[in-house]
């Protein structure tokens, strides 16, 4: 279907004079720039209506309360858009989250320093990545979409076992400075989302890893038979996502003194809302770390906003899922433009 519509865009496009063609790719090329930027964009207008709309929005309290609520959807959203770029999808992270600060909660009742506690979570999390993707890869799974759904049951079912279905109070205390003390005004929290993007920008910007990604996305048959390690590279992304997941269990562990089974509902949805909405496709191979960041913090400011205009708390899931789709249809329509682009280019040259 795909090269049926391709070759009668072609047919339709050579007819074209030859001063229109040159009229109409700056035109195209000017539609895709601004979809490129439409996250930024729908991000700064909405913080432009919000503060028209709400006294309160721009206040320096209201934004650092945006930006703590954000951190966990935040963390966890960019190994999301890892999994995301090479055509996968990790359900799994909420229940992740959930029994990552489990574990932490009962290994500091052990008497573990904060140091260990950390560690369990973190790597609680990456084992559950860990399984995710060996599973998908070796295990020859059709798509990543089984084994995440079996570990999102697995690991909220082993969560509310170990916790006897409750929450369980205490945590280290430099764990509860960082997810409620400020530092230079900001959220403790923020700092730990920065650090992490940072270190997963140069790790995808410096290394070849980070090239491989978006050719196993982009052309999976292709970067086979450029001797990628396909498979690895594909484990290593769950890896990464599952421990995003454990350090997001740190944080909310942190806002909350506790570990809890509860912890993480609907986290998957938010986290792919945020890439999606970012500008990543489904397709595989297209997106940016920045823009998963400005999903997050767009999915943050449409709550928060909500809740200040005493909007009925239900009514948020309503809005979420209706930028969703807009997200996804402007995906589409990107992807078609470029078709076009791609085809009077070349009607141009010829």
């Amino acid at each position: 279907m795909p090269e049926t519509g391709n070759t009668g865009t072609a047919a339709g496009e050579a007819a074209l004079p030859a001063s229109r063609k040159q009229e109409a790719v700056p035109g195209l090329a000017l539609g895709l720039a601004l979809l490129s930027a439409g996250p930024v964009v729908i991000l700064v207008l909405l913080i432009v209506v919000l503060s028209f709309l709400s006294p309160y929005f721009l206040t320096g309290r209201n934004l650092s309360n945006i930006l703590a609520q954000t951190a966990v959807i935040s963390v966890v959203a960019m190994g999301q858009h890892l999994v995301i770029l090479t055509r996968g999808i990790d359900l799994s992270v909420g229940s992740n989250v959930a029994l990552a600060s489990v574990v932490g909660a009962l290994s500091f009742h052990a008497g573990a320093p904060a140091i260990v506690v950390i560690a369990v979570m973190v790597g609680c999390g990456a084992a559950v990545g860990a399984i995710n993707g060996l599973f998908y890869v070796f295990g020859r799974l059709p798509h990543p979409f089984i084994i995440t759904l079996a570990t999102l049951s697995i690991a909220k079912g082993l969560a509310l076992q170990l916790a006897d279905g409750r929450a369980i109070p205490g945590m280290p205390g430099s764990i509860d400075a960082l997810g409620r003390e400020a530092v230079w005004g900001l959220p403790g929290s923020v700092f730990v989302v920065a650090g992490v993007a940072a270190v997963l920008f140069v790790m995808a910007k410096t290394m070849v890893w980070g090239r491989w990604i978006y050719a196993v996305g982009g052309r999976p048959d292709a970067a086979v038979r450029m001797g990628i390690p396909v498979s690895w590279v594909l484990v290593s992304v769950y890896v990464i996502s599952g421990l995003c997941a454990g350090i997001g269990a740190v944080i909310l562990a942190g806002r909350t003194d506790a570990g809890s089974p509860l912890f993480g509902n609907l986290l998957e949805l938010d986290t792919i809302a945020a890439v999606i909405i970012g500008g990543a496709s489904f397709l595989g191979g297209r997106g940016h770390l920045g823009h998963a960041l400005i999903g997050a913090i767009m999915i943050g400011v449409i709550r928060n906003a909500l809740n200040l205009l005493n909007v009925n708390v239900f009514f948020q899931l309503i809005v979420i899922g209706v930028v969703i789709v807009i997200a996804v249809e402007s995906d589409v329509l990107r992807n078609y433009l470029e078709g076009r682009v791609r085809v009077m280019q070349a009607g141009r040259q010829s």
